[in-house]
């Protein structure tokens, strides 16, 4: 069983004189930077230009500056861009002003297990990753309350790294939710399975699939679109408040039965089959240069995204929220 920490297991004091810059500020930047700087943390935001995120900083009583001035000044460095182009901001503008005593800190395992990121040997390097998105991350704080975070050390320089880690998940509020250890690369390749699979692969096409049964045997399109899309938050909230046993004790006796019987014949091990395809992918690294390595990923998920806004689904669905059904 992992050990889990909580507000008692971790102190501030890992943070008392540092300043902690915060390179970008989108969702989990900007909820970060906030968190840290409301738990008395000092926090700098470093940002590459004077653009949306720049002004929201502004908003939010930050004075942003150049990213390599953030790096130079910061003892701590939290990494918070997006991972296509982590590796390209962290040679140019962070790499140069890295010196021992220095750590570096990411959410996500991804540029540091696949090596697009190499930090050298001097610094420690650590991962906080909350397991929420930005906006829940700041709200759950605001309410005296946290998300559940991940946090590993992939190099231990300073001797007190781990100290560090809890620290910054401390302010963040998310000891208060519990925060658990693990590796770079359990948190990398387990993250992309599920994305992959399950919660944004996994259930986008289960829906379309179900979506274009129904319609292709002839029922109407809105109908289709209420019976396997709109009542699926109904399920995964049930789900997320007291797992699958809740969710099947809240249902119909004939869902029950359906989906216990019927669910294993449409989500068969012929599905398992291919999750393990993707995880030796995932795992040998064929993922990450079909999508950081590949200078046409970027267009390849524009092309993804328009035929998605395309699909028969996302156009019944526009639909109905206009018409307030839904």
């Amino acid at each position: 069983m992992v050990k889990v920490f909580y507000d008692k297991d971790a102190s501030l004091d890992a943070l008392k004189g540092k300043t902690v810059a915060v390179i970008g500020y989108g969702s989990q930047g900007r909820a970060q930077a906030l968190n840290l700087r409301d738990s008395g943390v000092e926090v700098i935001v470093g940002l590459r230009g004077e653009g949306k995120s720049f002004e929201v900083a502004k908003t939010d009583g930050f004075s942003p500056i150049p990213i390599e001035e953030a790096a130079e000044r910061g003892d701590v460095i939290l990494m918070l861009v997006p991972d296509v182009p982590m590796s390209d901001v962290y040679a140019r503008f962070v790499r140069p002003h890295l010196r021992k005593g220095k750590a570096l800190v990411f959410a996500h395992g991804y540029n540091i297990h696949y090596q697009r990121i190499v930090p050298p040997p001097d610094v420690d390097v650590i991962m906080v990753a909350p397991k929420a998105p930005g906006p829940l991350l700041r709200r759950q704080y605001q309410e005296k309350r946290g998300v559940p975070a991940l946090i590993a050390v992939h190099r231990d320089v300073s001797g007190r790294a781990r100290e560090l880690a809890l620290g910054i998940a401390k302010a963040l509020g998310c000891t208060r939710a519990g925060v658990v250890e693990t590796s770079f690369k359990d948190e990398a390749e387990t993250d992309l399975f599920g994305e992959q699979t399950v919660l944004v692969g996994g259930v986008s096409e289960l829906i379309k699939k179900g979506f274009e049964v129904l319609v292709e045997s002839g029922y109407p399109p809105e109908l289709a679109y209420f019976e396997v899309c709109n009542e699926l938050k109904l399920i995964v909230d049930l789900i997320y408040a007291g797992g699958l046993s809740n969710m099947f004790g809240a249902v119909s006796d004939t869902a029950k039965y359906g989906g216990l019987v019927v669910g294993p014949r449409v989500i068969d091990d012929h599905v398992k089959e291919n999750m393990r395809r993707v995880l030796n992918e995932i795992r040998t690294g064929r993922f990450a240069d079909e999508w950081t390595g590949n200078p046409d990923s970027y267009e390849i998920l524009r092309k993804k995204m328009e035929e998605l806004e395309r699909h028969p689904l996302e156009t019944v669905g526009r639909e109905l929220r206009r018409m307030q059904l839904i």
